[in-house]
């Protein structure tokens, strides 16, 4: 079935693909008789439990609406007006969210350069020179996605040195988890492992890219800070009326690892699309394809015949390089169909 009369398939993006039955049929649930508003509902409440059981009693869970208001609720909870953030340059903070952390929040994002979208230790301690001086922003708030913008993943070991070099420069860590679930499935660990465990501060738990239709969650597990979030989160326009659909969609995903089949199925799609490129003249995989998306160099002939019949966007077009994703519900035959016009267009 087509999803478009002229793409037969979008690899642009997980954001283009539909909502899982589960959670359609989840939200269908929800959608019998009046129930009270602003997260006073059943469906919230059961959300709420499924984010203990998730990330450990301590964790408090808000859901909202979209991922870059997921982001901004949870970095205004640690940071004062003259604070800063520590992050890679390629973060989506820094480079897709229209700058909504400095105009909003009014923070100064202090970027890394990174070989592969992932902070180390050397990075932050590289950027703390300031500290304690006046006339400078103050680094508070170090902030790495995870999976990071160039498809990589950080292990748990390297989540928790980064908690831990923050911890002792007395900063906070939070992590953008717009697609955690493919992380943790790449990973094969649960979703504590990759918080918690880590020693996260505050992070999000993506659902609009692995089945939601419209669903993000903040997650606080530090308590000090987690009583600040309703005045927040209302005041960064994240709060819903209708909070139990957007809690259902939530709650669907945290029953029975659906968040984790969506997840592993879209990564072994991407995996699936990388073995079919090796030996294709001209195409080179660029960063390591840890969870749903490739960055690959293609000719750019190629490229042109390619989009001409399928969705996909360049990352640098001057070095050739574009993004493929693949989605919950991409099938291998479109996979396959996809690969057999790359070859075509390669000239293999």
């Amino acid at each position: 079935m087509l999803i478009d009369p002229i793409y037969p398939k979008s690899f642009a993006s997980d954001n283009h693909a539909g909502v899982h039955p589960d959670v359609l049929d989840a939200m269908t649930a929800a959608n019998h008789g009046d129930a009270p508003a602003y997260g006073s509902d059943r469906w919230t409440t059961a959300f709420e439990c499924q984010i203990k059981e998730a990330f450990g009693s301590e964790a408090e869970g808000f859901a909202v609406l979209n991922g870059t208001g997921a982001n901004i609720v949870g970095l205004s909870l640690m940071l004062g007006r003259y604070d800063a953030v520590i992050c890679p340059e390629s973060a989506h903070i820094a480079t897709h969210e229209t700058g909504a952390s400095e105009r909003l929040l009014g923070v100064k994002l202090i970027t890394v350069p990174t070989e592969d979208g992932k902070l180390r230790p050397h990075h932050i301690t590289s950027r703390l020179g300031a500290l304690g001086t006046t006339y400078e922003p103050q680094p508070r708030v170090v902030s790495v996605s995870q999976v990071t913008e160039l498809g990589t993943c950080y292990s748990p070991g390297e989540l928790a040195a980064l908690a831990q070099t923050a911890h002792d420069s007395g900063m906070r860590l939070h992590l953008d988890g717009a697609r955690l679930a493919n992380a943790a499935a790449y990973l094969d660990c649960d979703l504590r492992t990759l918080t918690t465990d880590a020693g996260v501060d505050v992070f999000s738990f993506g659902g609009t890219k692995n089945g939601a239709l419209a669903a993000e969650a903040v997650v606080v597990l530090d308590p000090s800070l987690a009583h600040a979030v309703p005045f927040l989160r209302q005041q960064s326009l994240q709060l819903a009326s209708k909070m139990r659909f957007v809690s259902a969609q939530l709650s669907a995903l945290l029953t029975d690892e659906l968040w984790r089949r969506n997840a592993a199925h879209a990564n072994a799609m991407t995996a699936r699309l990388v073995a079919g490129l090796e030996g294709l003249p001209g195409v080179s995989l660029v960063f390591p394809a840890q969870g749903n998306a490739a960055f690959v160099v293609l000719p750019k002939n190629a490229t042109a015949a390619l989009q001409s019949r399928y969705l996909f966007h360049y990352w640098d077009e001057d070095a050739g390089l574009v993004r493929w994703m693949t989605a919950f519900d991409t099938t291998p035959e479109q996979v396959d169909d996809f690969l057999d016009d790359i070859r075509k267009a390669v000239g293999a």
